[in-house]
């Protein structure tokens, strides 16, 4: 008969419920997070202020159609461009590659990156870690977009809302506008795909798309499937955010003060602030791509 060492079984538990229990500063970033929702909410229903939020509803058709251009290329698909359009649609041109993989991974690829975002946004540095992978994604969305001038538009409005961020209160400002990028772009994958799938059937939608191909399920199935996929995401988004970032808001300022300061900071460089050599790589590209 094996042997139950109760008191280690005891302290195990009590450790889980300590890294699942947030802090003081997570619960405030809780608590923001929970107001992004209502607010996002409001605005996403009501046509008039609806307008406020439009460049983030496009951001998060970007993080759709990129998911299909990274999918491709994994799959050995060749990207031929990556458009976004006015009413908050977008088209990903490939040939080849796996379709049964490149068509879910819209709707599962942009709410696994909201997800990330959600669980950077819990902290300063993590936060300063995801915007320099979203420079990335800005360029690859740049190089596949090429003439599109919504995308560049777009591109570069964010690429300064990040940068002027980066500049306030060092940084911390910064964290919270990743937290929103996330959650927004989580619940947008959430209502698109009741939208698109489940409240109404679009025969263009990725899901019909992929019913198509599949054959085994009609695409409201497969729509709440990726559903509970994008709310498992969500969630997870948010356990990972309270487990791995325990430190508080004055130990994430002061470690983000040696951690790609901004300029003017106490730990800052004077001869190279991070974001200004950003801003450089970012000018040279963008010359190069429209030369």
């Amino acid at each position: 008969m094996p042997y139950l060492d109760d008191r280690n079984f005891i302290l195990y538990t009590r450790d889980v419920g300590t890294q699942l229990t947030p802090n003081a500063t997570q619960r405030t970033t809780l608590i923001v997070a929970g107001c992004y929702v209502i607010v996002i909410a409001i605005l996403w229903h009501v046509p008039v202020l609806s307008w406020i939020i439009y460049p983030f509803k496009l951001l998060t058709v970007g993080f759709h159609e990129m998911s299909h251009a990274i999918t491709g290329i994994l799959t050995c698909a060749t990207i031929h461009s990556v458009e976004l359009d006015p009413d908050e649609g977008g088209e990903t041109r490939m040939s080849g590659g796996i379709p049964w993989i490149t068509l879910p991974a819209g709707y599962l690829g942009s709410s696994l990156i909201g997800a990330c975002l959600i669980a950077c946004g819990f902290d300063t540095n993590a936060s300063k870690v995801a915007c320099l992978a979203l420079g990335v994604f800005f360029i690859f969305t740049l190089w596949w977009a090429r003439r599109n001038w919504l995308t560049w538009i777009l591109v570069l409005g964010m690429s300064g809302l990040i940068i002027m961020f980066w500049f306030v209160a060092d940084s911390i400002a910064l964290r919270f506008f990743v937290l929103f990028i996330g959650v927004m772009s989580d619940l947008y994958v959430l209502w698109d795909v009741i939208d698109d799938t489940i409240e109404r059937k679009v025969n263009s939608s990725d899901a019909s798309a992929f019913a198509r191909i599949c054959g085994c399920f009609p695409s409201r199935v497969w729509g709440v499937i990726w559903l509970i996929i994008a709310f498992i995401f969500f969630a997870a988004g948010v356990i990972v955010g309270i487990v791995a970032f325990k430190e508080s808001t004055e130990q994430q300022k002061e470690e983000s003060s040696q951690f790609l300061p901004a300029p003017g900071s106490s730990g800052a460089v004077a001869s190279a602030p991070i974001p200004s050599v950003l801003v450089m790589i970012a000018a040279v590209l963008s010359w190069n791509l429209l030369s």
